[in-house]
């Protein structure tokens, strides 16, 4: 029996578990997952420094003309002392010397015979960078769970911290099955056809931040299909494309029962991809795609992507959307959950013009995708729906509604 995209999603997330743990150093750890909590071990700034070019001041001596005898440069390990009547000149990044209430820059003073006259409105504490103001020692800057992004690397470095526990990228495995598939290398005969499939599950998961590897094209037969299964079990995923149908030819289902295959879901109440089947080998994910190149794509951003996500050790591993109006008015027929491609602009979604379970040009002219409710017959325009993006990752901590539309037929 069919389930709900919902119950698919939540077994998916209920029975994935991360990829184990090692240690990189931060420059090769962009775009993984942190394995551990990162606490703070040094005050940021680690002490009270000049946020300008200027003088360092009394209070007191606002609207004076004061004395400049020394001149403190960012690194200096100055000892200087300041007293009223004098000021002292320091760079950015400087330390702030003992006595000093606050910093003027240079182009708010008037040089004069004797030193420099200071403005009127002297400020306490103006253009002083405090210890700690930015980061304290001790608080906990990045959370287990958190993927590393470029500024999330800055943090790091400014700790002085060299490596962490990542989780490890997941690692794919892919093929397909179907005697009339040839891969885009290989000549082609009249009677056999381009492998899309696997191209674009390479891809994708490599944008998805995967290592990924091609165990080849299985011919339709039950042996084969069992041997290329066994080149795969190493992995964290299995993707295969084609075969889980019901015809004469579909294997797929029957070599990964050979192995101890247990499906946790084999038909979704969802079109294109009614088959789409997610089960487990040990430890070893499989998602079972259809044959025809749409349905797999739109289902493997569905359910591959959000196996992927769950396997990186990511705490935002829930897909989620982004609202959007519709920019033309749409009709379709009511009665199961559907995924349309199209395009999302930033503001409004059009879905393609023309597309069905079998075609590939629909994934180039798309960006995105939205869900429609089984209960929903059309959509106008400026109806709000619910974006799901393909060329970027969107995703939460929290699981929220992804379906688009729920007007009565």
């Amino acid at each position: 029996m069919a389930i709900k995209v919902e119950d698919a999603l939540e077994l998916i997330y209920k029975n994935v578990r991360p990829t184990k743990i090692k240690i990189l150093p931060i420059e090769q750890s962009l775009g993984l997952v942190l394995a551990e909590d990162i606490i703070a071990v040094h005050n940021l700034p680690p002490f009270d420094n000049s946020a300008m070019d200027g003088y360092a001041v009394k209070l007191e001596d606002a609207g004076k003309t004061v004395k400049v005898e020394h001149t403190i440069f960012a690194g200096d390990n100055s000892n200087e002392v300041l007293y009223a009547g004098n000021a002292i000149k320091i760079m950015t990044g400087a330390r702030i010397p003992e006595g000093c209430e606050c910093i003027v820059p240079v182009e708010d003073t008037q040089d004069s015979k004797n030193g420099v006259i200071l403005p009127d409105d002297l400020v306490q504490s103006r253009h002083i960078r405090f210890a700690g103001e930015d980061i304290k020692c001790c608080e906990l800057l990045l959370k287990k769970g958190k993927r590393l992004f470029a500024h999330q690397i800055t943090l790091l470095a400014s700790q002085g911290i060299s490596h962490v526990k990542v989780h490890k990228k997941p690692r794919i495995a892919l093929f397909a099955s179907g005697s009339e598939l040839k891969m885009h290398f290989e000549s082609l005969e009249p009677h056999q056809l381009y492998n899309t499939n696997t191209p674009t599950f390479y891809s994708r998961s490599l944008e998805l931040g995967c290592d990924v590897d091609f165990v080849g094209t299985a011919i339709d037969t039950l042996d084969d299909i069992k041997e290329h299964i066994k080149n795969a079990l190493d992995s964290n995923l299995i993707i295969t494309s084609g075969g889980v149908s019901v015809g004469d030819a579909d294997y797929t289902k029957e070599a990964f029962h050979a192995f101890g295959y247990d499906i946790f879901f084999d038909k979704i109440e969802i079109k294109p991809g009614k088959p789409t089947t997610v089960g487990k080998i040990g430890e070893t994910m499989i998602l079972n795609l259809p044959g025809n190149p749409l349905a797999a794509a739109l289902n493997f951003e569905l359910f591959g992507s959000s196996i992927i996500h769950a396997l990186s050790g990511d705490v935002s591993k829930y897909l989620t959307a982004i609202k959007a109006k519709m920019k033309v008015d749409y009709i379709f027929k009511p009665g199961r959950r559907a995924l349309i491609p199209g395009y999302f602009d930033g503001e409004t979604f059009n879905p393609c013009e023309k597309f069905a379970p079998g075609m590939v040009s629909p994934l180039a002219q798309s960006n995105a995708y939205i869900m429609i409710s089984e209960n929903c017959s059309s959509l106008k325009i400026g109806d709000e729906v619910k974006v799901i993006p393909t060329r970027f990752i969107f995703t939460s901590c929290k699981n929220k509604g992804l379906v688009s539309g729920g007007i009565k037929p």
